[in-house]
């Protein structure tokens, strides 16, 4: 037995050391950047969607008890909401998501941006501007949208300053 301990302490000495936060470990917390840029990228993909009027992006990313408003205080879930991005009338030659902000909690995000958009609906060529409020619930199958709020901005008017 006194034999085995040097024997162990030399096994000790030369093994590579365990890294708690190494990506190989599954019980490492998260890289909160990682996190952060792939919440912004599917926060980019939501508009690509939609200026594509693609319902598939959200049948992926939105989860099947999403609740959300449209920029006009229509509430919506998922199925509607599939629904207004696939068959509602919209065809964007442009759609933007930008000023994105990400704040993450533990496995809780909370997206904002700014979306802007060019096309036309129901024959009228529109401009518009929302701000936009996703939240987001992270699972073993990826980030997931649960809520959402779009706000439309007020068309531009002159003023002096």
């Amino acid at each position: 037995m006194l034999k085995l301990i040097p024997l162990l302490a030399l096994a000790l000495l030369f093994s590579p050391p365990q890294n708690p936060y190494s990506p190989d470990n599954p019980d490492a917390p998260p890289n909160p950047e990682l996190q952060r840029q792939e919440l912004v990228n599917l926060e980019h993909e939501t508009a690509r969607a939609i200026m594509l009027n693609n319902a598939t992006f959200f049948r992926r990313v939105y989860s099947d008890d999403f609740s959300g408003t449209l920029s006009h205080g229509q509430k919506v879930n998922k199925q509607q909401l599939l629904d207004a991005v696939q068959n509602g009338g919209g065809r964007f030659q442009s759609f933007n998501a930008s000023d994105i902000t990400v704040r993450l909690y533990l496995d809780t995000a909370v997206a904002t941006c700014l979306w802007t958009s060019r096309g036309f609906f129901r024959g009228q060529q529109i401009e518009t501007q929302m701000r936009v409020v996703h939240v987001y619930i992270n699972s073993p199958r990826g980030w997931h949208v649960v809520a959402g709020q779009a706000t439309q901005l007020p068309p531009p008017t002159p003023h002096p300053l």
